[in-house]
């Protein structure tokens, strides 16, 4: 569960508020429900944007409660978490071909 102060990152375009993919944001307030309000700002501190998305919309990339970044594979296992079954078999798959291939080269 997001909390106030959690920095997130977009999984979703956001077009009605040219909110785009990859854009970070912070957790100001939670509505319940899996909606948040998210604040986003522009490299010096000013708002871009204030707007409220459901948790689909995004993944918790930093947390204010013990000020760690998440893990890379905690990211990711967000991320595949949300995926049909066939497309994270895919993930998984092409994961293992990376893996298989680190694993001859050493």
């Amino acid at each position: 569960m997001p909390n106030i102060g959690d920095i997130i990152e977009l999984i979703t375009n956001i077009p009605e508020k040219t909110l785009s993919v990859g854009m970070r944001g912070v957790v100001v307030h939670s509505h319940g429900d899996d909606v948040y309000e998210i604040e986003f700002t522009n490299e010096e501190g000013e708002t871009l944007d204030f707007t409220s998305l459901n948790k689909k919309n995004f993944m918790v990339i930093w947390k204010s409660e013990t000020k760690q970044w998440i893990p890379i594979a905690e990211q990711t296992s967000s991320l595949i978490s949300e995926m049909p079954d066939d497309m994270a078999k895919q993930v998984l798959d092409f994961a293992r071909f990376l893996f298989f291939r680190n694993c001859n080269t050493i």
